[in-house]
C-alpha cells in the first residue's frame, strides 16, 4: 500500500471540504434557516475528522471533535448561528487547515496553545442548550439513553489497500464513537501462501461496539470506503431472526460466526443453540428473500416506504457509481502531458513541412491526416487543465466579510460568470491580483454606512466580480458601487511625486492609469490594509506577465469605479498566425487577427511619414516592426498589415510578408530578453528556426506614446516659432 499516495488523498481532500466549510458558512449566515446547510456544514467537519482517524491523525481528530460538537447543536437548533460564533467558526476552519498540513502529532505542539484557546471559546457553545435548561423542563419526563450494543460485520474488498483504505484505520475510528468490547479477524479468505498477492486484503472483521451513536453516524465513518468494504449492522435490541439473516448472508460458516457473537456479547448462547436447531430442520430465513419483502410481510412497513427507500438507495449507488468516472491526477504529471503535446506539435509541424517539400502526394495527405489529429490532441489536452474560476472567486467572501468588519463597513460581494473556464495556470497566478484589487475596492472604492446614506445611496456596499470569455481572451472584471477615482486628486498626487511634468496634458484614461505607477498612493493616512504605495504596480506586473493587461473602464464619482482584468485562456498552445520582416519571423495571436490587407507603395510612403492609413473610412494607426525592433535590411516594394484587435483597440502590423496560420508552442524568453517590449515569448517553427511572439497588448499602448510624443514635438516646435 503506498501512504504516502493516500496521505496526498486525505490532504486534497480534506482542502476541498474545509473550502466548503467557509463557503457554506458564510452562507448559512445570509440564510440562517436552511437545514441542509446545517447538516452540509456538519459533515465537513465529520468527514475531516473521519478521515484523520483513519490515518491515526489524533491532533486533527481531537480538536475536530470540539468543532463537531458545537455543530451538532447548531444542525439540532440547540444554538444559533450569531455573527460571534460564525467568527469563531472561521478561525478554527484556519486551524484545522494548519493541522491538517502537520502528518506528524508531534510536528503540531506549537499549534497546541491557539488550539486549546479555540476549544476554551467553544465550551460555552457546547453547554448553552444544558444552561438554558428550566425549572419546567426538569419535570419532564427524562430523555432514554439511546447507548446501546451494535454489531457491525465488515469484510474488505480485496482492492481496499491499493485505494489507500486501510481497514485498521476505520475501526481505529469506530473506537471514538464508543468502546469496542471485541474485534475479530476473519481470516477464512486468505489464499494459499503462493497465490496471495502482498499489495491485497483478504480479511473480514466481526465488531462489537457500545455506543450511543446512531445509525447514521455509524455509517459516515465509512463515507469514503465506497464499494471496497461489504457493511453489516446489526442494531442493539434486534431479535434472533435479525441474527439468522447475518449469519445466512456472510460466507463463513453459521457455528463459527455463532460462536463470534456469543464471544463479542451481541448474542447468547441459548440463541444460538435454537438458532442452529431451526437450520438443521431447514427454519432458517429465507436467505434469497429480499429484506423489504420480509419487511411488508411482517407487516413492520408499508410498501410505499420500501420502495421510496429503494429509490433512495438506487441514487446513492448511481452516485458512488459516478463518482469512480472521475479520478485525481498530480499537477505535475498534467504539465509534463501539455509538454509533451507542445514538442508533439513542434514534431507535427516538421513533418507537414517536409512533406510539402516532397513533392508527393501520398506524404502530403499522411501529413495532413497527422496535422488534425495532433491538433485534436492538443485542444483535449489544453482542455483537461480548463478550470471554472468560480472556486477563486469564492474564497473572496471570506476576504470581504473579514476586511469590511475591520473598516465597519457593510459590504456584500456579488459573483457572476462563475462557470467561465480558464487554464489552471492563470487560475493560480491570478489569486493575489484580485485579492489586492478587491481589498482596495472595500477600502479605498466604498464608503462608510453613514457617508452612502448621506449621498442617497443604500448603507450597503457592493462589490462585484464578472468573467467572460471575449475574442479568444478571459475578461476579468472587479468593480464597486463606492466613490469612485477622483481625477484632480490622482493628477496632483502624480506631480506631487514627479511621475507627470506639469505641461503634461493627459487623457482621462492616461490620468487612470497612474494609479498603477510604483509608489503612487493618494491615501493621507497608512493602515492595515493600504497606504503605503505598494500593490498596484505589482498588480499590473504580475498580470502582465501573464501576457495580460489590466486598465481602468468605468471610472466615476456616482457609478463607482471598474478594473478590467483581460487573460490569455491558456499559457502553454495558441493557434498564431505567422509573418516574416526581413530574416525575422513573428507569430501573431490568431484570436486577435482580424484580417490582413495589402499595403502598396504610395500608402507605404505617406504611412511612413503620418503612421496610419485610411481602411475603409477608418483611420487604422500602423506600427511598423521593422523600425520597432530595428531589423536590417530593406522592404521591399510589396508590404502587408495584420490588422490587430485588443481591447476595443484597433492597429495594423506592418510586416513584409504573411505566412499563414500555425500551431505554436509557447517557450518563454530567458530574463536576458526581459527587457524587449511588444514580445510575449517564442516558439519553434518545423524548419528548427526560432520565432518571436508579439506582445499585442503591450505592441498597442505603443501608438498612444508615439502619438504623445509627437504631440509634444509640435507644440515645442510651435513654441520656438513664436520665440
Amino acid at each position: 500500500m503506498n501512504m504516502d499516495q493516500a496521505l496526498q488523498t486525505f490532504f486534497d481532500e480534506s482542502r476541498e471540504l474545509l473550502t466548503d466549510m467557509e463557503r457554506i458558512l458564510l452562507e448559512l449566515e445570509s440564510n440562517p434557516d436552511e437545514a441542509e446547510l446545517r447538516n452540509a456544514l456538519f459533515r465537513c467537519v465529520h468527514t475531516v475528522k473521519g478521515s484523520a482517524g483513519m490515518f491515526g491523525l489524533d491532533h486533527v481528530v481531537n480538536f475536530t471533535h470540539g468543532v463537531e460538537n458545537v455543530l451538532d447543536r447548531l444542525r439540532g437548533q440547540e444554538i444559533q448561528l450569531t455573527r460571534d460564533l460564525a467568527n469563531l467558526l472561521l478561525r478554527c476552519r484556519d486551524h484545522i487547515s494548519a493541522l491538517v498540513e502537520v502528518v506528524e502529532p508531534a510536528e503540531a505542539t506549537h499549534l497546541q496553545p491557539e488550539g486549546d484557546a479555540l476549544l476554551a471559546e467553544l465550551q460555552p457553545f457546547q453547554s448553552l442548550h444544558k444552561e438554558a435548561a428550566t425549572a419546567s423542563d426538569s419535570e419532564k419526563k427524562p430523555a432514554t439513553t439511546t447507548r446501546g450494543h451494535w454489531h457491525l460485520s465488515m469484510r474488505v474488498q480485496p482492492d481496499a489497500l491499493r485505494h489507500g483504505m486501510d481497514p485498521l484505520g476505520f475501526i481505529r475510528f469506530l473506537g471514538t464513537l464508543g468502546e469496542l468490547i471485541r474485534v475479530t479477524t476473519i481470516t477464512d479468505a486468505l489464499p494459499a501462501l503462493s497465490d496471495m498477492d502482498p499489495e491485497a486484503c483478504y480479511l473480514g472483521f466481526e465488531i462489537d461496539l457500545v455506543t450511543d451513536a446512531d445509525r447514521a453516524t455509524i455509517l459516515d465513518v465509512f463515507e469514503f470506503a465506497g464499494d471496497l468494504y461489504e457493511l453489516h449492522l446489526i442494531p442493539p435490541g434486534s431479535t434472533l431472526e435479525d441474527f439468522a439473516r447475518l449469519m445466512e448472508t456472510l460466507p463463513e460458516e453459521a457455528d463459527r460466526l455463532g460462536e463470534i457473537l456469543v464471544a463479542g456479547g451481541a448474542l447468547s448462547k441459548n440463541a444460538l443453540e435454537e438458532y442452529l436447531q431451526c437450520q438443521e430442520l431447514g427454519l432458517a430465513t429465507q436467505q434469497h428473500q429480499p429484506l423489504g419483502e420480509m419487511l411488508v410481510e411482517k407487516g413492520a412497513v408499508d410498501s410505499p416506504r420500501v420502495d421510496a427507500a429503494l429509490a433512495k438507495q438506487q441514487s446513492q449507488r448511481n452516485r458512488r457509481k459516478k463518482s469512480v468516472e472521475h479520478f485525481r491526477i498530480q499537477a505535475d504529471k498534467l504539465d509534463n502531458l501539455i509538454n509533451l503535446v507542445g514538442e508533439l506539435v513542434i514534431a507535427s509541424a516538421a513533418v507537414t513541412l517536409n512533406a510539402g517539400k516532397s513533392h508527393d502526394s501520398a506524404t502530403r495527405e499522411a501529413a495532413a491526416g497527422l496535422g488534425a489529429l495532433v491538433e485534436e490532441i492538443r485542444d483535449s489536452s489544453l482542455d483537461l487543465r480548463m478550470v471554472p474560476i468560480g472556486d477563486t472567486f469564492q474564497r473572496f467572501q471570506r476576504v470581504v466579510r473579514d476586511v469590511s468588519g475591520d473598516l465597519g463597513k457593510d459590504i456584500q460581494l456579488v459573483i457572476t460568470g462563475a462557470d467561465t473556464e480558464l487554464d489552471k495556470t492563470v487560475v493560480e497566478k491570478i489569486g493575489d491580483p484580485l485579492t489586492h484589487l478587491v481589498r482596495n475596492a472595500c477600502d479605498h472604492g466604498i464608503e462608510s454606512p453613514a457617508v452612502r446614506s448621506g449621498k442617497g445611496k443604500p448603507p450597503q456596499g457592493t462589490v462585484r466580480l464578472n468573467a467572460y470569455h471575449e475574442s479568444g481572451a478571459i475578461v476579468i472584471e472587479v468593480s464597486d458601487d463606492g466613490r469612485g477615482l477622483d481625477r484632480e486628486r490622482i493628477l496632483a498626487k502624480a506631480l506631487e511625486r514627479g511621475l507627470i511634468r506639469e505641461d503634461a496634458v493627459l487623457s482621462e484614461q492616461e490620468t487612470f492609469n497612474l494609479i498603477f505607477e510604483p509608489g503612487f498612493s493618494t491615501v493621507e493616512q497608512v493602515t492595515n490594509l493600504s497606504g503605503r504605495g505598494v500593490g498596484m504596480d505589482v498588480v499590473r506586473r504580475n498580470i502582465e506577465s501573464l501576457r495580460g493587461m489590466v486598465e481602468v473602464v468605468s471610472p466615476g464619482t456616482a457609478g463607482g469605479s471598474t478594473f478590467r482584468i483581460r487573460l490569455p485562456l491558456t499559457l502553454a498552445i495558441i493557434d498564431g498566425f505567422l509573418s516574416r520582416v526581413g530574416d525575422a519571423t513573428y507569430v501573431v495571436p490568431l484570436e486577435m487577427v482580424v484580417e490582413c490587407t495589402e499595403l502598396n507603395v504610395g500608402q507605404s510612403l505617406q504611412s511612413e511619414n503620418q503612421h496610419y492609413i485610411n481602411l475603409r473610412q477608418e483611420v487604422l494607426p500602423l506600427i511598423f516592426l521593422r523600425q520597432h525592433f530595428q531589423v536590417p535590411g530593406i522592404p521591399g516594394r510589396r508590404q502587408n498589415i495584420i490588422v490587430v484587435r485588443h481591447g476595443g483597440q484597433k492597429a495594423g502590423l506592418v510586416v513584409d510578408e504573411l505566412l499563414g496560420e500555425h500551431q505554436t508552442v509557447i517557450k518563454p524568453l530567458s530574463g536576458v530578453f526581459a527587457h524587449l517590449s511588444g514580445l510575449s515569448g517564442s516558439t519553434i517553427l518545423g524548419s528548427g528556426q526560432v520565432a518571436l511572439i508579439l506582445d499585442v497588448p503591450g505592441l498597442i499602448p505603443q501608438v498612444s506614446l508615439r502619438e504623445q510624443e509627437m504631440l509634444r514635438q509640435r507644440q515645442s516646435k510651435k513654441q520656438g516659432q513664436r520665440v
